[in-house]
């Protein structure tokens, strides 16, 4: 399987990464190295320099990969950072992703895994948390997050 990794050269992303290509996959990274580090990036996968808020980045990037499945790994995620420039974080969390998932559907790519995180939660009402738990983000990294898994959602009723 063909797969194109965002944010392939920070940690979770490379491992992933290593992983997949393990396993006999195809692998590229997309990442605009501005908090990954290229060294990261395994040299069996493919590098692609780019930047998920640039639009045509992302679009030339999945036309010309054309991969089976997208892993997302690309985002800001310093819970204090977002309550000092949230901006930043929607610019990065949410328009970014819309992009890419615009990018997916011109090229008809239907395949996706987003890294998301329990920050959606906000502080839990009980421990351990279950997948039925409200979200109520506290921050706007988890904010942030929610709202691309809402963008997710909405993308996935429009297919059918």
């Amino acid at each position: 399987m063909r797969i194109l990794g965002t944010g392939g050269a920070g940690y979770i992303g490379s491992v992933t990464t290593e992983l997949l290509l393990d396993r006999g996959h195809e692998v590229v990274v997309f990442d605009n190295l501005e908090r990954g580090h290229r060294g990261a990036v395994d040299r069996r996968a493919q590098f692609i320099e780019g930047d998920l808020r640039n639009r045509a980045r992302i679009d030339e990037a999945i036309l010309g990969v054309r991969p089976d499945a997208v892993m997302h790994f690309a985002a800001y995620a310093l819970v204090g950072e977002s309550m000092q420039n949230p901006l930043m974080y929607f610019r990065n969390n949410v328009v970014g992703g819309e992009h890419l998932l615009e990018a997916m559907r011109a090229a008809e790519v239907q395949k996706i895994v987003f890294s998301s995180t329990c920050a959606t939660y906000g502080q839990p009402e009980k421990i351990p948390m279950a997948e039925d738990t409200p979200q109520r983000p506290t921050n706007p990294y988890g904010e942030s997050k929610l709202m691309f898994e809402t963008a997710l959602r909405w993308e996935q009723a429009r297919r059918g």
